[in-house]
């Protein structure tokens, strides 16, 4: 089959890869992939992922109880026999794979292997343009399932890219009124659009005013900003995930004394509710498109700072 896979941090379009089939699994013939900033970093070594990219994805269904429908399909693959496991909590399962991320094949291909658990059915109201932003949008959304987002003020987004955009649209629709903060004019004017406010990073005054600090930025200094913005014992939820070092100096963490919560997959079936209710809006994000055979040039355009979200139309 076509995929489109990285080894030893170089990405290559393969006509004719050999796919190791997965009885534990259903094939889902996949119709439409998106390009995350999570696929970029695993370019650059970033848990040293070799495989087979991409883990947004919309597809067909070709066996199980889903087959012949479309779905998307979370990307935690987990033993569902482990103590992590029984407690509740597959995603941080310590046998699991991630598909296009660690030790399991993705979906820059024309065939992805999913857990059956994984996969959601699409509803006839949500086209794949919607679908293939299930996945972020999921992540966006477990913000509001880690925090009750009642209990704060004044909530900034760091990052004016894909992610950054969803986890403000989702704040927003949970009656909050977000600020982006962002480097980019363009990117911003879109948010400004849905009636999000926001604010170019130079113009950010250098005093603390938010309780609830989102960082998207998907760069190291993104926690040294939403030091510098966040209010004593205020909240940093972290989304961002780089190669490399980060290091940064945790001393204001503890002078502060700032709540950090890690956040990272989120609830598939309320992103799916938010799409087929429009409560979010995603086909304004979607910039280029390209077919898997150009796989390696959509790779290089979503590296550029002009660009949202990068789809693969893996099926024409």
């Amino acid at each position: 089959m076509r995929a489109v896979r990285v080894t030893d941090q170089r990405v290559q379009f393969d006509a004719d890869y050999s796919a190791q089939t997965r009885s534990d699994c259903v094939e889902v013939e996949v119709i439409q992939a998106g390009v995350c900033e999570t696929d970029l970093q695993l370019i650059r070594g970033y848990m040293g992922f070799e495989g087979v990219l991409g883990h947004e994805f919309v597809g067909v269904a070709k066996s199980g109880r889903f087959a012949g429908e479309r779905v998307v399909g979370e990307i935690n693959c987990a033993c569902r026999n482990c103590p992590t496991c029984d407690a509740g909590l597959p995603t941080h399962c310590p046998h699991r794979s991630v598909i296009g991320i660690l030790n399991h094949d993705g979906a820059f291909a024309d065939t992805v292997w999913v857990p059956e658990e994984n996969l959601h059915a699409v509803p006839d109201s949500v086209d794949n343009d919607n679908a293939v932003f299930t996945e972020p949008i999921a992540a966006a959304f477990q913000i509001p399932f880690q925090l009750n987002l009642s209990g704060y003020q004044s909530i900034v987004v760091l990052g004016d890219g894909r992610l950054g955009n969803l986890c403000a649209q989702v704040i927003a629709a949970h009656g909050k009124s977000p600020l982006v903060v962002g480097k980019h004019v363009e990117k911003l004017k879109r948010l400004q659009k849905l009636g999000i406010s926001t604010r170019l990073l130079d113009d950010v005054e250098e005093s603390r005013f938010a309780d609830l600090v989102v960082d998207c930025t998907g760069s190291p200094s993104g926690l040294l900003t939403a030091f510098q913005i966040c209010v004593p014992r205020g909240t940093i939820v972290m989304k961002s995930t780089f190669a490399g070092e980060t290091g940064p100096n945790l001393a204001p963490l503890v002078i502060d004394e700032f709540t950090m919560v890690g956040s990272r997959c989120g609830p598939f079936d309320k992103a799916i509710e938010a799409l087929a209710q429009k409560q979010i809006s995603v086909t304004d994000l979607i910039t280029a498109r390209y077919s898997l055979e150009d796989s390696i040039i959509a790779l290089e355009t979503a590296q550029k700072k002009d660009q949202l979200k990068v789809i693969l139309n893996v099926q024409n």
